[in-house]
């Protein structure tokens, strides 16, 4: 039954943000227990005398985060995500790894890992390269980075990921990999185990495993990083909560808090890869994890997607002797970022170019995503609300039979098993959406995909049940009987 006092006040900020902390903080704290069920939007926006849009826009939220569950044709309930079982796995041989090949003339390039670039020639860009060119060269160079840029990365990262850290916390490094390295390098002694996630980013793993560390897979599902699953004996975990790469989930924020409270628990670091946390299409980009701890969350963050990988510019912000240990290494190896780039991206965020450039990108890889999902329409997708990619569930060995026809064809995919290393949960293919060069070129080239994999799944019989089984789920509905296997609904609205 639920009878939690609420109460919002006009003049009191936001209507839906302080609803959002209130059912927040009574999740937090137990007032709303697990699996309880909350009122429709239309009731408790009665309840609250505020239209329903308030409550509808707060309960998107909460679901983005993970503390709320649509069940179909039931309502919204809190969740419990927290408290979920262990699963010990059998170790499993390393899957087939497919090697990228590279894009010939008069192919459409669908690979994830790319930004789109057709925007960037414009007045405010070609202005920060010319004022990059014309500034003063200084030899005596900070290790660190430049403090003109390393300032304007401080309230950049302060307004758009929710990111609190100093100037001096902040490493200018050449990308997200390289912040990983070189946390690698500075802080972590060969020999010792770190985690990656799996399905994850392969140059993660590759960086780590390089640097003579043990790697282990960590398992991830629908939500992210499997908190529970993590061993105590690890120095480090990698992990992209915002959108995890590949997969597109978005790590809810009672697994955040538990990630959190593992690493002070263990003495490990979280090594949070924030590649594209500023593209989300649902609702509001959620704050980084790092502001839940900045003493355990190492920051990893680029350039790559919000503008483009040829810059060879990121940042990592972490803990005042960390971030000491990543500068004393940089120097001892003569490791920078080129300072034109430096200069160029530090013009961008002082005239506020960059953050306009983000603006317009949301919305043109928003308009990219629906030209996709739409091309794409009657296949299984999965995490398709933020980021510059998405995936399409395929029945185990169609994956990678659809990638190679796709291929012969023109258009080129990601199959799933590129990114794992143990035997796979899940198949599918990865479709990126920044690498096209239009609409037209992506709506081809997803339609290509389309037919591909409804040939594929059609030909495999473990399909035709589940599409008999689904279908038979309304009858029984009807009958009063339990679906089979009943999808979860949208939050009430």
């Amino acid at each position: 039954m639920f009878d939690l006092p609420l109460v919002v006040e006009r003049g009191a900020g936001p209507l839906r943000d302080q609803l959002v902390r209130q059912l927040r903080a009574a999740m937090r704290d137990g007032r709303l227990a697990a699996g309880e069920r909350l009122p429709s939007g239309r009731a408790l926006a009665a309840s609250l005398g505020v239209s329903r849009t308030v409550v509808t826009e707060a309960y998107e939220q909460l679901y983005a985060e993970g503390w709320i569950e649509g069940r179909h044709g039931s309502g919204t309930y809190v969740t419990d995500i927290v408290s979920e079982a262990h699963r010990p796995r059998a170790a499993a041989p390393e899957a087939p790894r497919v090697e990228r090949e590279p894009a010939a003339a008069g192919t459409i390039d669908l690979r994830p890992g790319t930004a789109f670039t057709g925007s960037l020639d414009t007045p405010a860009w070609r202005r920060a390269w010319r004022l990059a060119a014309s500034a003063p060269l200084d030899e005596r160079t900070d290790p660190r980075g430049q403090a003109g840029l390393r300032a304007e990365l401080a309230e950049y990262l302060r307004r758009s990921r929710g990111v609190v850290c100093p100037p001096d916390r902040i490493v200018v490094t050449r990308g997200a990999t390289s912040g990983l390295a070189l946390t690698a390098a500075a802080v972590l002694r060969p020999g010792l185990r770190v985690g990656v996630e799996e399905p994850g980013f392969g140059k993660a793993r590759a960086v780590l495993a390089a640097r003579g560390l043990e790697v282990v897979p960590c398992r991830v599902d629908g939500h992210g990083l499997v908190v529970a699953d993590l061993p105590d004996d690890l120095a480090l975990v990698y992990t992209t909560p915002s959108h995890q790469y590949p997969l597109g989930g978005v790590l809810p924020v009672p697994r955040r808090q538990a990630l959190v409270a593992w690493a002070r628990r263990t003495g490990a670091l979280v090594a949070e890869d924030d590649y594209d946390g500023e593209f989300r299409f649902d609702v509001a980009p959620l704050p980084a994890l790092h502001g839940l701890d900045p003493d355990v969350v190492v920051y990893l963050g680029t350039t790559a997607k919000i503008l483009t990988s040829r810059i060879g510019v990121g940042w990592l912000a972490a803990r005042p002797d960390l971030a000491a240990a990543v500068a004393r290494y940089r120097e001892s190896v003569n490791d920078r970022a080129p300072d034109l780039a430096q200069e160029a991206l530090r013009v961008l965020l002082a005239r506020g170019d960059l953050d306009r450039h983000v603006r317009r990108m949301r919305g043109e890889y928003a308009r990219r995503r629906a030209v996709a999902t739409d091309a794409l329409a009657g296949l299984d997708l999965r995490g398709d609300t933020a980021g510059l990619h998405l995936v399409v569930a395929l029945p185990a060995g169609a994956a990678e039979r659809v990638r190679r026809e796709a291929a012969e064809r023109g258009v080129l995919v990601d199959a799933l098993g590129r990114y794992q290393t143990t035997e796979p949960e899940l198949s599918g293919l990865v479709i990126g959406y920044g690498a096209a060069p239009d609409a037209d070129a992506l709506r081809t080239g997803c339609s290509l995909v389309r037919e591909l994999a409804a040939a594929a799944r059609d030909r495999d019989p473990r399909a035709g049940a589940a599409r008999a089984a689904a279908a038979r789920a309304p009858r029984a509905a009807a009958a009063g009987r339990p679906a089979d296997s009943p999808r979860p609904a949208s939050p009430a609205r």
